[in-house]
């Protein structure tokens, strides 16, 4: 695998960890080679950000491979352009996020999403979270943004009030 060809080689894996997870091998550790492992640390991706996707995927028909490709793309670009390649010193837990139930300017989850975003563009994600769950994907869909749309939103805004207006805007509120 190379970095160069990093898109066919994330298919690639990807595809097979599809048919891994399919076949029983359904944990991060046991989905992923070593080599498969160092590749996607090369792009910014850890082994369980691919393996919850993969298993989003095929449980839940979401999301698709094309939204998961844009957003390691972004984050892979981010990881090399802005943080130099350089993984996180900082991890960032679950205790750590605004509860589910937080709201700002009336509109729930987007408080958690926002910082689960940062953190996702940082590698700072614990194992036990996931950009883009179960829980992130309807929120999303109802204020009319896709995953890889909200991160790059994230990316290139100047503070979180830019993030906030931008989806009341597309909520209609």
């Amino acid at each position: 695998m190379s970095n160069d060809d990093w898109v066919g080689d994330f298919k690639s894996l990807y595809e097979r960890a599809v048919d891994r997870y399919r076949e029983g091998r359904q944990s991060a550790r046991s989905m992923f080679e070593p080599a498969e492992v160092e590749f996607l640390g090369s792009i910014g991706c850890t082994a369980q950000e691919l393996f919850d996707f993969v298993e989003d995927g095929v449980h839940a028909g979401e999301p698709s491979f094309e939204e998961v490709l844009a957003v390691t793309g972004i984050r892979r670009n981010y990881f090399l352009n802005e943080l130099g390649g350089k993984t996180a010193d900082r991890i960032v837990h679950t205790s750590e996020l605004p509860p589910k139930s937080e709201a700002v300017d009336g509109i729930r989850w987007l408080p958690r999403i926002l910082e689960k975003a940062k953190a996702k563009l940082n590698g700072q994600l614990s194992e036990d979270l996931m950009y883009g769950c179960g829980g992130d994907r309807p929120f999303l869909r109802s204020v009319h943004i896709g995953l890889a749309e909200f991160l790059e939103k994230v990316r290139d805004s100047k503070d979180d009030r830019e993030v906030i207006d931008f989806v009341k805007s597309r909520a209609g509120g």
